[in-house]
């Protein structure tokens, strides 16, 4: 997959979870997570959801459960 398809596909993963958020400023957060080699190295969808993953804290129970 290239550089624009990897993009692309995250950007649509991070649209389906915030779609009130303009399409191009997502593909610019899609942009700046594949220049860290630490997103690069996942397929687009599983970056995209790890990614927005960091902020949404666990609740208690759930930390168990990991």
């Amino acid at each position: 997959m290239n550089t624009e398809e990897w993009i692309h596909q995250c950007a649509e993963r991070l649209h389906e979870q915030w779609p009130r958020v303009d399409f191009d400023d997502l593909e610019h957060l899609a942009n700046a997570l594949i220049a860290e080699e630490r997103w690069r190295r996942l397929p687009p969808m599983d970056a995209a959801m790890q990614w927005l993953a960091q902020g949404i804290p666990q609740r208690a129970g759930e930390a168990a459960l990991s």
